[in-house]
């Protein structure tokens, strides 16, 4: 998960808040609890206590696997050792080749039934390659450890496992349709997108509802239901090269980089007001001779004081929160583009990306069922994060066509993409409850039919 900056630290506190007094309140909480949940879903809570330690130990096992994007070997290791653990639940499992798109590729679960379908998501790769010194899994204390991917999001692969486990052993599983797509390389996507991506959407289609598995900001008392989108942008403009002493004249007009300059004052001048909407220029290069690496990320320049700059690059991103805000930038970027200075021109280019995800009214609805069943199981509210907190996704490639998407139901945390990367694993059987009662509700009309009034 592409987490900002600013989410980061803001965990520990978060989680503290919820789990010290959750662990102070947690047999009174269990107790009343019952009341308020069907037979069925007292015994999938049961299940969930009784594999809790397997689930850690498999935690633990994939923790150690690295399984950086790059390491193809590493992630289809992952995969196969996942793949092993839906087979025994009696899904039907395939790893989707990931050669078309330079990647290690993707594994696919399904278990048909007739129950409305359900999308769930997670990914196998971390952001970790081999050469990296952060590699294993270290508990810390009896309810914390750290260790690359423990959040992002080999812990939210386990829990989603673990709660389709917990179905299963209470009976519920076997009328549900649940399709999983973990994939190999939700990091660093394959290209070309589309076909990176072609069996999560494709698994979308006909689904009532996607669940995504990332830690999202960490904090367990919020959930996903909107994510901004990222796309990245190339500006090029031209000008003509003359003696310095001939700018601004009507044979030789304003040169590449006034050009430059006057589009990214108009971008930050139009819209930089609007809320949620980012655009950020991360990089840029002007003179008589520039060059952009294929990763936009490096690049050379050549140029002289003297001299009119006949060209210059810029490369940045563009986050939204929705499809009809990117849609609206991307024209007014466009319209601005098109008013070149005198003797210039201008190119705007917008790359593939991740997509936003809206929050929509079935968003809104999966979030209170999700709400419901965590205050049902006596773990409190969890009300909408930030969307500014939230970080792209792989749900985002899905959100448009399924009715509801949530994300951030996986292991809570803090500090992923750092090798300070901590889970706090009191949250490992928490998240698992919620998961488990949220699907089955899902799938099951009436869920709480027999719950005790």
């Amino acid at each position: 998960m592409r987490l900002p900056s600013v989410a980061r630290g803001l965990a520990p506190l978060a989680i503290a808040a919820l789990v010290a007094p959750s662990i102070a309140t947690q047999a009174r909480a269990q107790s009343k609890a019952p009341e308020r949940l069907s037979a069925t879903e007292r015994s999938i809570a049961r299940s969930v206590d009784a594999h809790n330690s397997a689930a850690l130990a498999l935690l633990v096992r994939l923790v150690d696997i690295n399984s950086g994007t790059t390491n193809h070997a590493g992630v289809r290791r992952v995969g196969d050792i996942l793949r092993t653990q839906f087979d025994s639940l009696g899904f039907t499992t395939r790893w989707v080749d990931g050669a078309a798109f330079h990647r290690a590729g993707h594994l696919v679960a399904e278990h048909p039934g007739p129950s409305p379908k359900i999308l769930v998501i997670g990914h196998l790769d971390t952001v970790f390659d081999p050469s990296s010194p952060f590699q294993k899994f270290v508990k810390l204390d009896d309810s914390t450890a750290r260790g690359p991917g423990v959040i992002d999001m080999k812990g939210g692969d386990v829990i989603a496992l673990y709660a389709l486990r917990a179905l299963k052993d209470a009976g519920a599983l076997d009328s549900m349709h649940v399709v999983v797509v973990y994939d190999g390389d939700e990091e660093d996507a394959g290209s070309p997108l589309g076909a990176a991506r072609q069996a999560l959407t494709d698994a979308a289609h006909g689904a009532t509802a996607a669940l995504g598995f990332e830690d999202g900001a960490g904090d367990p008392r919020t959930a996903v239901i909107s994510r901004r989108g990222d796309i990245s942008w190339t500006l090029t403009t031209t000008g003509h090269t003359a003696h310095s002493s001939q700018i601004f004249t009507k044979e030789y007009g304003a040169g590449a980089i006034y050009e430059a300059a006057r589009v990214l004052d108009q971008f930050y001048r139009q819209l930089s007001t609007q809320r949620y909407l980012t655009f950020n220029p991360g990089i840029i290069v002007g003179g008589t001779a520039v060059s952009l690496d294929s990763t936009q990320s490096a690049g050379t320049a050549a140029g002289k004081t003297n001299v009119v700059a006949d060209s210059a690059l810029v490369s940045g991103d563009l986050r939204t929160l929705s499809p009809a805000q990117l849609a609206d930038a991307q024209r007014i970027m466009k319209q601005i583009v098109a008013q070149t200075l005198p003797m210039t021109t201008a190119h705007l280019e917008f790359a593939d990306g991740y997509p936003p995800m809206a929050p929509t009214a079935g968003n809104k609805r999966l979030l209170a069922m999700y709400d419901r069943a965590s205050r049902d199981l006596g773990f409190g509210p969890v009300v909408a994060v930030d969307p500014s907190r939230a970080g792209a996704a792989d749900v985002s490639f899905v959100a448009n066509i399924v009715p509801m998407a949530i994300d951030a139901l996986g292991l809570s945390g803090h500090d992923d993409h750092s090798e300070q990367e901590t889970a706090d694993l009191r949250m490992l059987p928490v998240q698992t409850k919620r998961a488990a009662v949220l699907m089955y509700r899902l799938t099951h009309a009436g869920g709480t039919h027999d719950a005790v009034p």
